[in-house]
């Protein structure tokens, strides 16, 4: 999860205005896309959280209500943004120094357990691609800070590291209790934290009579009913051109969440290094420049967080393989060479930007 919460001190303004600037500049697109009925209420908040523009808008009731209730769901995202930040004081960076030695016990809270059996239950799911123990190696990479570090590690430092392979399945959890038995699982949740945020805030609304939303985290996105006489519009981001490749109409419960190397990166020698670390090399993928899901049913914020990362991973030779794997149908992504590839139930429902626009069906 990366930080940006509270007031920044000054030599981290510069890097969080550039971050709102992307976040801005995204959220404005599915703002264009959705539209604006002015003729009935659209209610919008925001605030910075999760180390990126967050966005709730409500549509159809009284501004009051409206506002009450985004309130209380950006309450909730400061709450998680402080209870799961991987480097700064939380309660998983408290569980992370008893992580570091072997079979030491922390307290959890219910909440905090959930989450752990959750993501333990994607990475296994996922064959170890989805690796939230791998804190260490995505410090290693400096990406556990505001800013990329800008540094590659020595090989022989990452090599060491992925030697000592850690991972979820060393993590136990025991009514309040969790412990680790490798030194070298150090619990990261960027990968997860936002699609979370997302479910939390859509039980919320719901809960106070609140049907009709756009949840928006930095381009992570669910909607609830509709905008009025039209279904919520969303684009998928270009990665490498400004503005979109394609937009699409959400139904109520879908969630669309995107992995790309144009979101935390830096350059060295030449090359791009992203903050999407593959478990079993413990360098940054790079065979792609983004994975796009659409999702919908029981919890669709968190797994359209989680299965986008190892989606982005694998590649487009597994692209196909594992998605049908992980029972994901809606799936567009971008390759390193930048070709296009899209899923054929994913296809009829894509408005291209771009006439004759090429593509390759996974």
């Amino acid at each position: 999860m990366n930080d940006g919460l509270g007031r920044p001190q000054a030599g981290m303004r510069n890097a969080i205005a550039q971050k709102l600037l992307i976040a801005l500049a995204l959220w404005f697109v599915f703002a264009a896309l959705s539209g604006c009925d002015k003729s009935e209420p659209l209610t919008r908040q925001q605030a910075y959280v999760f180390g990126t523009l967050v966005e709730v808008s409500v549509f159809g009731v009284e501004q009051k209500q409206a506002e009450a209730a985004t309130s209380s769901v950006l309450a909730r995202f400061d709450q998680l943004h402080h209870k799961l930040h991987a480097w700064l004081p939380s309660d998983l960076q408290t569980l992370n120094l008893a992580f570091a030695t072997p079979g030491k016990r922390a307290n959890v809270d219910v909440e905090l357990a959930g989450i752990l059996l959750d993501a333990q239950g994607f990475s296994k799911q996922t064959d170890g691609l989805f690796n939230p123990a791998i804190g260490k190696l995505i410090r290693m990479w400096g990406f556990q800070s505001d800013t990329p570090v800008n540094k590659v590690p020595a090989d022989a430092l990452v090599a060491e590291q992925v030697r000592l392979k850690p991972g979820m399945d060393a993590i136990h959890v025991e009514g309040h209790q969790a412990w680790s038995e490798n030194p070298a699982a150090q619990l990261d949740l960027g990968g997860y934290a936002k699609g979370y945020a997302l479910d939390e805030a859509a039980h919320m609304l719901r809960r106070q009579g609140i049907h009709n939303a756009l949840l928006n985290i930095g381009g992570n996105v669910l909607a609830l009913g509709r905008h009025g006489s039209k279904p919520w519009r969303v684009g998928i981001q270009h990665p490498r051109q400004p503005g979109v490749i394609a937009t699409l109409d959400l139904t109520d419960g879908e969630a669309i969440g995107t992995s790309g190397d144009y979101q935390r990166y830096f350059e060295a020698g030449g090359k791009r290094y992203c903050h999407l670390i593959d478990p079993r090399t413990g360098h940054p993928a790079d065979g792609m420049q983004s994975v796009t899901i659409v999702v919908g049913g029981n919890r669709a914020g968190v797994r359209s967080d989680a299965l986008t990362k190892p989606l982005f991973i694998a590649g487009v030779a597994e692209l196909g393989r594992l998605a049908k794997q992980l029972q994901l149908p809606l799936v567009l992504a971008v390759d390193r060479s930048g070709q296009v590839w899209v899923s054929r139930d994913l296809l009829p429902r894509l408005k291209w930007v771009r006439p004759n626009q090429l593509f390759h069906t996974i």
